[in-house]
């Protein structure tokens, strides 16, 4: 079976055929996106449409589709035509911190128990109260009983086949399903003021999504997701980061819904006539968007530069980085926390400060790491993908930070193999050789005393 799996990401839409012979790369688009207002992040939604249909037509003849979408990013739309309502609000946008907080701890308490999420910004629930309250074309539609809400893989399915649907995990991610019963939470949606008769019909990842020019689309999930399945995650304790914009840390638990913890309760995936298979899920908001930033200040030109560095870590000398530009995620949740450079002196360079900002990523993804295995079993082996993992030394400090081997597949386009693994192929022998990487001593206790010092500062630094 030859399968076009597309991967709608923050920065990019790419379209991966999958078939016997391997993985290729049809097409890649990148995005605009947009910052009308301080902590607000957006894209045109018509604009991703189109290039989802590029990337798909590049792929040439197919017999199946699979999509895997950004998650959290959420938008409206008209029920009857399709057309967008609003831009695409994207996950890393902030404007709702302030009304959350307003709610108190008695209300996130509330939406943890049910949904599993604290009440943050980074997902969909206040996103789509915003568009709500504040966008007048919805509100319009909404009074004529046309309005659509969702995540954006239910607006391009619409518009591409005509099926209003979001699988489970997606909507888990929304923080207005019930983690238990899999369904849309009535308490949640009136809590934040969602229609639930807006939201989509929520469906196995493999129940069918329609037909795209008579080629049907037969998987649909979050892209952390379909990497999680890419990685050959199956079991308890199997676990994998991948390195995107930001950092994105998933462990599998089982049949069961998690019990609570420092993580995220969230849905792996759920295949028809099966139970749910759950995980525990944490995040680093800046990862490949920290690196950027560096780029952008000219702290580095390629990422050949990061492969090596000489001499003891910037961080054992004291130079030390907090990536924390658009606040901290889990287990933190803090939007207030400042991105944070310590320890610099007349002899630092750039590449002590470019070395500091990979270290800072690799011991923020160390915290969640130790996280999950305060909490559940985890598995002695981690692995990763995406930019970042293709850096040696990166992956070798990950190694040391974590006190844990770490595995590279040398295939990483984990998202597209998980989506044609959902769709029903055979891709274990497609994540080819693993490049592996073994604690060694890099990092010491006082270099995390070091840095769980410098996070403090950075958490505090703007109250």
């Amino acid at each position: 079976m030859r399968i076009a799996a597309i991967d709608q990401g923050t920065t990019s839409t790419r379209c991966l055929v999958v078939e016997a012979q391997g993985v290729k790369l049809a097409a890649s688009l990148r995005h605009a996106r947009h910052h009308p207002a301080a902590g607000w992040v957006e894209h045109d939604p018509e604009e991703l449409l189109a290039n989802v249909r590029t990337v798909l037509d590049a792929a040439g003849p197919v017999d199946a589709i699979a999509l895997a979408n950004q998650g959290e990013s959420c938008l409206a739309w008209d029920a009857a035509t399709g057309q967008a309502l609003s831009p695409v609000i994207v996950w890393q946008d902030a404007r709702t911190e302030a009304a959350l907080k307003a709610r108190g701890e008695a209300a996130d308490r509330r939406s943890r128990e049910i949904t599993g999420l604290p009440l943050d910004p980074y997902f969909s629930a206040s996103k789509l109260a915003w568009l709500v309250a504040h966008v007048p074309a919805v509100s319009q539609a909404r009074r004529a009983k046309r309005l659509r809400l969702g995540t954006t893989d239910a607006f391009f399915l619409q518009r591409l086949t005509g099926q209003c649907l979001t699988d489970v995990a997606t909507a888990s991610r929304t923080g207005l399903m019930d983690l238990a019963r899999l369904a849309w939470s009535p308490e949640m949606c009136e809590a934040h003021g969602v229609p639930i008769e807006c939201l989509p019909r929520i469906v196995p990842v493999d129940e069918g999504f329609g037909c795209i020019e008579g080629v049907p689309v037969l998987a649909s999930i979050v892209d952390q997701q379909a990497a999680l399945y890419g990685h050959g995650c199956r079991a308890p304790g199997d676990s994998k980061i991948t390195f995107g914009t930001g950092a994105f840390f998933l462990a599998i638990t089982g049949p069961q819904r998690p019990a609570p913890s420092d993580l995220l309760p969230t849905v792996a995936w759920q295949m028809k006539g099966k139970p749910p298979v759950y995980a525990v899920e944490g995040g680093i908001y800046d990862a490949g968007a920290a690196l950027e930033w560096a780029r952008t200040l000219g702290l580095f030109s390629s990422l050949e530069e990061l492969e090596t560095f000489e001499g003891p870590s910037a961080l054992s000398r004291g130079i030390v980085f907090v990536p924390a530009l658009s606040g901290l995620a889990a287990p933190h949740w803090d939007r207030t926390a400042a991105p944070l450079f310590i320890g610099m002196d007349h002899a630092t360079d750039r590449r002590d400060l470019v070395r500091a900002v990979l270290e800072g990523i690799a011991m923020l993804t160390a915290g969640l790491v130790d996280a999950a295995a305060r909490n559940c079993g985890l598995s002695d082996t981690l692995s990763i993908d995406g930019g970042l993992s293709q850096s040696h030394y990166f992956a070798q400090f990950l190694a040391s930070a974590c006190g844990r081997t770490v595995t590279v597949p040398s295939m990483y386009e984990l998202s597209a193999l998980g989506l044609a693994g959902l769709c029903g192929v055979d891709v274990g022998t497609m994540r080819g050789t693993l490049r592996t990487f073994r604690p060694d001593g890099l990092v010491g206790a006082e270099d995390h005393r070091r840095f769980a010092s410098a996070l403090a500062r950075a958490q505090h630094w703007r109250q």
